[in-house]
């Protein structure tokens, strides 16, 4: 039996009434009401989880079983009630930027994505029309390493993830190489259907030779160091393209960070765990590798110009882009 969940449907004017007994001020109730009906009272309470009250900092006690108590890391614990000050437009404005955000991030990501599928499609190919299918073309801990649950290698998961995405594409181009060629696709084919999860994946088990040799196109001399970046940059895009709250994200699976003169823009990161878990460092990855693929791309200034324009005006509720994880000179960064 499962257990039941405590809290009661609520209409939308309920919601909003309790929004109001916890200390938020709503001006116009109308329109208010529109936000809770299009976007959703669950999806915008992560934007106004920021504007709650917390407590004294404290170390709470978890207990697991037949184990003494240990104490947790401080923290504060968020209230019910909302800091002074907070208005229901807080919550809507940074909701929008958030959205604009995700949608510049999007379009970055998309051509990181292409390019990529041409480094690892060509490199592969160089090897063998059908690479991506030979075991013998990868490291050894994608290829020959047996999982202890499952009996299967990382690349007979992947191969399997591969057969779906070409089994269910309706693109022209894939039915004309099927019916013309038969399977298996050549790389340079197949590859474009691959997502930036299945692309992050394949290259992470790539030989060190074949990793280096598309990483030090891109500035970085080691090619497990660009793995963790397609890795954490997988994770961005899931995040934007699922809609999801990034402004103030904590970053559980953070990339390594390349020595400083390599990517001087990421300096800043390297002595501050607080910043690395913040979405602004996998943004400075982002245009790192958007002013190799297109030099004169404007996404840097158009990414400094949201920052600096849009992000609303929060410093009553304590508010800042230091919530995103900025450095004091990041805008002296090249954008």
């Amino acid at each position: 039996m499962t257990q039941g969940y405590p809290k009661p449907w609520q209409s939308y004017q309920e919601q909003l009434e309790l929004l109001m007994t916890r200390g938020v001020v709503v001006t116009d109730q109308p329109k208010a009401l529109e936000y809770l009906e299009r976007i959703g009272y669950y999806r915008l309470s992560g934007y106004w989880f920021a504007f709650r009250e917390r407590t004294e900092i404290c170390c709470p006690l978890v207990q697991h079983k037949n184990q003494k108590p240990s104490k947790t890391k401080p923290t504060r614990f968020p209230l019910e009630n909302f800091k002074p000050g907070t208005t229901f437009q807080n919550a809507v404005d940074l909701y929008v930027f958030d959205k604009k955000l995700r949608l510049l991030t999007l379009d970055a990501l998309e051509r990181i994505e292409i390019a990529l599928r041409v480094d690892i499609s060509h490199g592969l190919g160089k090897h063998e029309k059908f690479a991506y299918l030979k075991p013998e073309l990868f490291h050894e801990s994608f290829s020959t390493r047996l999982d202890g649950k499952t009996g299967l290698t990382k690349h007979h998961v992947w191969v399997g993830k591969h057969a779906a995405l070409i089994n269910r594409s309706n693109e022209d181009f894939i039915r004309h190489n099927k019916e013309k060629y038969g399977l298996p696709l050549a790389v340079w084919v197949a590859c474009e259907v691959w997502d930036f999860g299945t692309l992050s994946t394949l290259y992470a088990g790539m030989t060190e030779a074949d990793q280096d040799a598309i990483s030090q196109a891109y500035g970085i001399s080691n090619g497990r160091i660009f793995a963790s970046w397609l890795r954490s940059l997988n994770y961005l895009r899931n995040v934007c393209a699922h809609h999801s709250r990034l402004w103030n994200r904590n970053i559980v699976d953070q990339p390594k960070l390349p020595p400083a003169e390599q990517v001087p823009s990421l300096s800043a990161f390297h002595d501050d765990p607080h910043r690395r878990a913040r979405p602004f460092m996998l943004l400075c990855i982002t245009q790192h590798l958007m002013k190799v693929i297109n030099p004169s791309s404007s996404w840097g200034r158009r990414l400094k110009a949201l920052l600096e324009n849009d992000f609303p005006n929060l410093s009553h509720l304590d508010l800042n882009l230091e919530g995103i994880g900025v450095n004091h000179d990041w805008q002296r960064h090249g954008w």
